[in-house]
């Protein structure tokens, strides 16, 4: 089973929602969030990312930065304002992006099932993005942004939102990236009916979000003396399979170790079967495209069923012919979300900053749920979920 929570949710008020919501706080470098809030006070990167309000080469992870995130916080919560729910509630979440919409429950869940792996993990997290949002978290009092799940499809919980839908919504604002934002809270009358569908749910899976959900169980071991309280809940939004998109998560690497394209293309063909042309998105499972030397290339990946093309692509590639051991650690590779287009791996590499671009076929919420399902461990940025949901909208005050 797994257990929801209602949660008085702090949020802007309706007319002020769209300008306080902001892209989550890890997508986007210090630079492109200092543009992006630069015209807006009320920006919740102002809260998410507050080193964009300090002098440039400030680290973002200094003691002034949090300081500084503690100020915003306040300030924004009068400035909006921000408002916190009367009683708790649950909440709709929709995203719309093009034909694509898909609906999910935010709420708060359980810490007890993480740390039992009943919300299940498929990446390992880094102990630095852990530290910075476990010191976030609690210098603010809150949970900022929400977790992004999934979970096999339940006909219980999709009759409920059905009918929730037909409401009127509480935030509905589309983005600048065109994306449709809409928050629906969840009737008193609907929220048992929710929580007993949602019982009958056997796992979760942590989509996006890895560091946000470590976080928190590392902030709710250091307020354990309080007892029992939300700090034993994350917040989280849980979309069903079915509606999830995902597009890949690609990768570019400096340099050749030392090879010419043409010597690399050579080695290459020595293990593999490499032609010229082919779609820049590859077409399906098994094969990967390569821009090198101002061209594109077909890959055509070693058979393996129950592989993924990125695990094959570090393998049969990455580690034997560019050394790349490790890409959590090594500073020669670097990762570019599906949601940038194959056109930004042509210009990283036309622009000299990248020698080779691979671009991926998406993993799928199949093989993501596999992998979780058997304890396994997907390679760092192999996924990319899009649309993404906004931070600001709901905060969870613990």
């Amino acid at each position: 089973m797994s257990a929801i929570y209602p949660f008085a949710a702090l949020r802007p008020v309706p007319e002020a929602a769209e300008t306080v919501a902001a892209v989550p706080y890890d997508v986007v470098s210090t630079e492109e969030a200092r543009a992006l809030a630069a015209e807006n006070a009320l920006s919740f990167l102002h809260v998410s990312r507050p080193e964009i309000d300090l002098a440039p080469g400030v680290s973002p992870y200094s003691d002034a930065v949090y300081e500084l995130a503690t100020k915003n916080f306040a300030q924004l919560k009068r400035d909006a304002p921000l408002v916190v729910e009367e009683a708790p509630s649950l909440y709709l979440y929709r995203l719309q992006m093009g034909a694509h919409v898909q609906t999910g429950m935010a709420a708060c869940y359980s810490l007890d099932e993480y740390d039992r792996d009943l919300i299940r993990k498929h990446e390992k997290t880094r102990p630095d993005k852990e530290d910075d949002r476990t010191r976030h978290m609690l210098a603010i009092g809150a949970q900022t942004g929400p977790v992004f799940l999934t979970y096999r499809a339940s006909k219980a919980v999709d009759s409920i939102v059905a009918r929730v839908v037909q409401q009127a919504p509480l935030f509905d604002f589309t983005a600048a990236d065109g994306v449709r934002h809409q928050v629906w809270q969840v009737p008193a009358v609907e929220n048992h009916a929710i929580v007993e569908a949602f019982g009958t749910v056997d796992s979760l899976y942590i989509a996006d979000g890895h560091h946000r959900a470590a976080s928190a169980a590392r902030a709710r071991r250091t307020l354990a003396g309080r007892g029992s309280g939300e700090h034993d809940r994350v917040m989280a939004v849980a979309f069903p399979d079915s509606q999830m998109q995902v597009l890949p998560y690609n990768r570019v690497v400096s340099d050749l170790r030392g090879l010419t394209p043409a010597a690399f293309l050579d080695a290459l063909r020595k293990t593999l079967s490499v032609r010229e042309g082919g779609p820049a998105t590859p077409s399906g499972k098994g094969s990967v495209a390569m821009y090198l030397g101002g061209a594109w290339y077909t890959i055509a990946m070693p058979a393996a069923s129950d592989a993924l093309d990125v695990d094959l692509l570090q393998t049969a590639i990455l580690e034997p012919l560019l050394g790349i051991a490790d890409v959590r650690t090594d500073k020669r590779i670097d990762f570019v979300g599906g949601i940038r287009g194959t056109s930004e791996l042509e210009q990283l590499v036309n622009a000299g900053k990248f020698a080779v671009a691979f671009s991926l076929y998406p993993v799928s919420v199949a093989d993501l749920m596999r992998i979780a399902d058997a304890g396994g461990i997907m390679p760092p940025k192999s996924t990319w979920f899009e649309p993404k949901l906004r931070d600001g909208l709901l905060s969870h005050v613990i």
